[in-house]
């Protein structure tokens, strides 16, 4: 009897070490579907404008192949993007105006050096609204010659009226990446009556880069707008990115189709249970990519069309939600 129970043991040992490899298979190939899904968005974008800018956010883990800070470097990947955006690396982690835990800060910051050491630009957004804290992110940032933005709403639905002039504000003419010293996050308009209303408020900055949504409820800038939300006030000349969320589907968004729900369309997952009317989607699959990218009337076609700098990737690390 005990010979059997032995016998039993060790095969309940090797079926758990053998899940255990499937596991860690399946999560490198989540990994990978993601560096698939973002390279092939920027080969799209490039192959109309090679200067597009290509900046994904969070999921740092991805530059690496096997995703540690210290293994081999994706070179594809790190080819594809211009930059990596990290959110609450100093600020927000946990809670909105706390300081991010130590750990965490210390764990993002070893992938983000070797993202820098390879020639990517760091914008980081924390989200803090005490005056002494937004000062603290920004000079902790800029020690890591990271690029900033404090962010005293999560919403990102406004401009920050402090601190009371921009982070290395200047009149230079910004036409590279590597050129921006500040950027404003203001993806959500909710505070502004029409285009005009917005495009006003934010030509009367000096911030070197805008990330902002292509479309104003519902309605896609234009050409002229985009132009002329290019300019400063002080008569420099900024970068405008358009944010596009890849790892979630979001209801209010054009695309969206009243009869979705889970499952239906296949690739539709779960809600997210912090931001209501966004849902997880099965990013590697191809009706959800043809949204996207890839013809005429997808999503990043839009965006290029309207003659945005750049593209701002959101839900980057929507493998983790899958692994």
């Amino acid at each position: 009897m005990k010979t059997y129970l032995i016998f039993f043991c060790i095969l309940v040992c090797i079926s758990a070490c053998k899940n255990g490899d499937e596991k860690n298979s399946n999560a490198q190939n989540y990994r990978q579907e993601m560096r698939n899904f973002v390279q092939s968005i920027s080969s799209y974008a490039k192959t109309f404008d090679p200067n597009f800018i290509v900046i994904p956010q969070n999921g740092q883990e991805l530059i690496t192949k096997d995703g540690e800070s210290n293994g081999l470097i994706d070179p594809a990947y790190l080819k594809a993007i211009d930059g990596i955006g990290r959110e609450d690396l100093f600020y927000g982690y946990d809670y909105d105006d706390v300081a991010t835990p130590t750990g965490e800060t210390d764990y993002m910051v070893e992938y983000l050096n070797v993202a820098k050491a390879n020639g990517k630009q760091i914008l980081v957004a924390d989200y803090c609204s005490t005056h002494s804290k937004m000062d603290d992110s920004y000079a902790k940032n800029q020690l890591k010659g990271y690029i900033s933005f404090a962010a005293n709403h999560r919403e990102l639905d406004n401009i920050p009226d402090f601190p009371l002039t921009v982070i290395n504000e200047n009149n230079s003419v910004i036409n590279n990446l590597s050129k921006v010293e500040n950027f404003l996050y203001l993806i959500n308009p909710t505070y502004y009556t029409n285009k005009t209303d917005f495009i006003n408020a934010v030509t009367a900055t000096n911030y070197d880069l805008i990330i902002m949504d292509c479309f104003f409820n519902n309605e896609l800038y234009t050409t002229a707008e985009i132009d002329q939300l290019k300019n400063k006030a002080n008569g420099g000349k900024r970068m405008v990115i358009a944010y596009m969320s890849i790892g979630e589907a979001e209801t209010y968004r054009y695309y969206w189709q009243s009869n979705w729900s889970v499952g239906n369309p296949g690739w539709l997952a779960a809600e997210n249970p912090d931001w209501a009317g966004n849902y997880k989607v099965k990013y590697w699959d191809k009706e959800w990519q043809n949204i996207l990218f890839g013809n005429n009337n997808s999503y990043l076609k839009k965006i290029l069309d309207s003659r945005f700098d750049g593209v701002y990737l959101d839900i980057i690390d929507a493998f983790e939600y899958f692994e």
